[in-house]
């Protein structure tokens, strides 16, 4: 009992004599040197169990790595927020056009001609006027849509809201002519001649509705404007047919389906 309570104090004396020489020995390392050669509590390097030294620690990472090199005491130049001085380069037309100067407007280019919209216009207000046969049988429906727009609105300023009836019996009567004028005409029509050509011979009823809004049409005074506006529009009209589809000696058989239809809006004027 007695020597294995002395052995155990030896055991614990060796273990703690161990651990003492352990902590003298090993190294202290201070972070706030890095890059030095480190140096036990006596000054000396530390070597290794051969006797060896240990190599020399490797150079700072500021010498390896360049963005974390100390700058350079340059002098600020003042050229970053200057701009470019030198001239854009120009903007040369495509090959093989002269330029842009010989492009067509943009109006023309969306199929809105305004000199064929100004020639058939005078040519409705003037139907004793000649005209050619390409402004007449132009399919534009600018003109169209704003005088019918037009027509309808004085409708509307008079206390009668037909916009319904405008555009229903202006769209079958577009049909019927249409049908009408194929079975005429030898090198036949399209729809948007139709719209364009009767939608423009309105023009005069549109000025009918107008006028609707100062005075009553009721009287005799507006039976005789009326009368004149539906014969104005009838001539206009079978003039632009006879003369887009080359038949000259049709025009009263033309006329008659026209007097019907801008009859129908004369009475939507008056009543």
């Amino acid at each position: 009992m007695g020597d294995w309570q002395g052995e155990q104090t030896w055991s614990n004396y060796n273990q703690q004599e161990w651990n003492q020489q352990q902590s003298q020995d090993f190294q202290q390392f201070d972070y706030g040197n890095y890059g030095q050669t480190p140096t036990t509590d006596y000054g000396q390097t530390p070597t290794t169990d051969y006797g060896q030294s240990q190599p020399s620690p490797r150079p700072p990472s500021s010498q390896s790595n360049p963005y974390l090199q100390p700058a350079q005491d340059t002098a600020y130049t003042g050229s970053m927020f200057i701009p470019d001085l030198q001239t854009p380069p120009a903007y040369a037309a495509p090959a093989g056009s002269s330029g842009f100067e010989d492009e067509p407007p943009l109006l023309e280019e969306l199929g809105i001609n305004p000199d064929h919209i100004m020639q058939k216009t005078l040519t409705v207000l003037n139907p004793m006027r000649s005209t050619d046969a390409a402004i007449a049988g132009d399919s534009d429906l600018a003109g169209p849509l704003v005088f019918g727009f037009a027509f309808g609105s004085f409708i509307m300023f008079s206390g009668k809201l037909y916009f319904n009836y405008i555009y229903g019996i202006g769209l079958l009567g577009c049909l019927a002519m249409y049908s009408l004028l194929n079975l005429m005409s030898l090198s036949g029509v399209s729809i948007g001649c139709v719209v364009s050509v009767l939608g423009y011979c309105l023009l005069p009823i549109v000025g009918l509705s107008g006028l609707s809004v100062l005075v009553s049409l009721s009287g005799v005074m507006g039976n005789i404007l009326t009368g004149a506006a539906v014969a104005w529009c009838t001539l206009s009209s079978s003039k632009l047919f006879t003369t887009a589809l080359e038949m000259k000696s049709q025009q009263l058989l033309v006329a008659y389906p026209c007097a019907l239809l801008y009859g129908v809006f004369a009475l939507i004027t008056m009543f």
